[in-house]
């Protein structure tokens, strides 16, 4: 990648608090334009990397460039091109949502205020509510327009942290399309969400944090091939045959689903294996009504790396 497609790099990055070590020496590279997920369970490290990426916090050791700009010795420029959304809208309820907008943008001194305000207004499907008080603003717009207001500076990189948490599936839904009409536009994203199908929705790139290491990154089709197996679902019509079959295959994990009559076996993925046992189910004169194949969920990947790495630690 060469070095003016980068919009974040960050090197050796270490981080403790007292006597207890947050992050261990993260190194992370992301394209301009890209969306970027890091994912992590509580308590990884997750927080403390974003606060270090947008100026709120000091490392201890490594760099970080933001858009060619050094956190420590160019902070200033580097908040000038980012914008931070926290997971709770930062918005004031008792003002409009034109009014929210207006005071932001007078706060970076825009010469186009309301020009601008409207703009943003009319992007993020606001403009009917724009002369309402924020307080009557359901959670979904509510974001929408916390979005909006981080946008009024035109950053080159924004940093959105857990954006859907709490809204509908509705709202999540037209959340999605905001952040992929944003990475479309140029704007960098850099998304922490305790969602995986988010990240695999989303996400150009991703990386697992866990207890302050990058223990995995790539696309989120690339991790998925990091387990492997799939498995393999079998439907009968007569939900009897569960049993028979479970016997039958018992030298394959499996878990069956009485009510569906339904039994998913694991497998290594290979033609091979799936084969096999399809000829097994033939040869003992059981039909298989529906048969489908189910590749590794990201969140399947997630809870085997997540597991993984503790058993390491342990050791």
């Amino acid at each position: 990648m060469f070095k003016a497609d980068i919009a974040i790099s960050v090197k050796g990055l270490e981080k403790s608090y007292k006597k207890l070590k947050v992050l261990k020496g993260i190194n992370l590279t992301i394209k301009k334009g890209s969306i970027f997920a890091l994912l992590g369970a509580n308590g990884a490290g997750k927080t403390t990397t974003v606060k270090i990426l947008t100026t709120l916090l000091k490392p201890d050791k490594g760099s970080v460039q933001i858009c060619g700009l050094d956190i420590l010795s160019q902070a200033d420029k580097v908040r000038g091109a980012i914008s931070l959304t926290g997971q709770y809208a930062a918005v004031d309820e008792v003002m409009t949502g034109k009014e929210n907008l207006r005071m932001i943008g007078k706060l970076r001194h825009l010469s186009d205020v309301n020009s601008r305000a409207d703009e943003l207004l009319s992007r993020f499907e606001l403009t009917d509510a724009a002369d309402r008080r924020v307080a009557a603003y359901s959670g979904g717009m509510r974001r929408r327009l916390d979005l909006a207001m981080s946008l009024l500076g035109d950053p080159s990189v924004i940093f959105l942290d857990e954006p859907t948490t709490g809204l509908d599936p509705q709202s999540r839904i037209a959340m999605w399309k905001i952040i992929k009409e944003l990475s479309r536009s140029g704007i960098t994203v850099f998304l922490t969400t305790q969602y995986l199908d988010e990240a695999d929705q989303l996400a150009d790139q991703i990386a697992i944090l866990n207890d302050g290491k990058i223990v995995a990154e790539g696309t989120a089709a690339e991790l998925k091939k990091l387990l492997p197996h799939g498995h393999i679902e079998l439907k009968f019509n007569d939900g009897k045959l569960l049993q028979a079959v479970r016997d039958l295959l018992k030298e394959y994990s499996s878990s069956q689903d009485i009510q569906n009559s339904t039994l998913s076996v694991v497998t290594d993925g290979s033609i091979k294996q799936i084969t096999d046992i399809l000829n097994k189910l033939e040869k003992q004169g059981i039909p298989v009504a529906e048969f489908s194949q189910k590749l590794p969920t990201l969140e399947e990947v997630f809870l085997a790396i997540i597991g993984e790495n503790k058993e390491k630690e342990a050791i």
